[in-house]
């Protein structure tokens, strides 16, 4: 009869599969993915062309009013009547004097309602503000 020493039965790993490590950071990748552009454009809009060469700013310094077509303004996902709207802009101009403000509309929208908001933004003096649009095809 054969005797096995003890330290035949004591394995040691040299190595770790990190296979399930890679699936894991690849799952999360196709996660943040797709749900990355969801995040900063909730509503779904036609905007209007144009090629204006654009400012740099800091993402942080950014607030971004979609003119909603069936009505009211959403900033951050929530709706906004035009008199909170200026609540909110007069709150954070005074927390971060350089804001910037983005104004997304559908093109098909009413002039009316983005005219509001620009002319809002003007007697806020936030003039740091830009208007939404597709790049132009070449």
């Amino acid at each position: 009869m054969r005797r096995f020493s003890q330290k035949n039965h004591l394995v040691t790993l040299n190595e770790i599969n990190i296979t399930p490590l890679l699936d894991l950071a690849f799952v999360l990748l196709i996660i943040f993915v797709i749900t990355t552009p969801l995040l900063e454009q909730s509503l779904r809009l036609n905007l209007p062309s144009g090629g204006a060469e654009k400012v740099t700013v800091r993402k942080d310094q950014v607030r971004t009013i979609e003119v909603n077509p069936l009505g009211g303004y959403v900033v951050k996902g929530r709706r906004y009547s035009l008199a909170e709207l200026e609540q909110l802009l007069v709150s954070e101009s005074h927390r971060d004097p350089k804001m910037a403000v983005y104004i997304r509309a559908d093109k098909a929208e009413r002039w009316e309602n983005v005219h509001e908001v620009i002319s809002l933004c003007k007697r806020l003096n936030l003039t740091r503000m830009d208007l939404a649009e597709t790049p132009p095809r070449r």
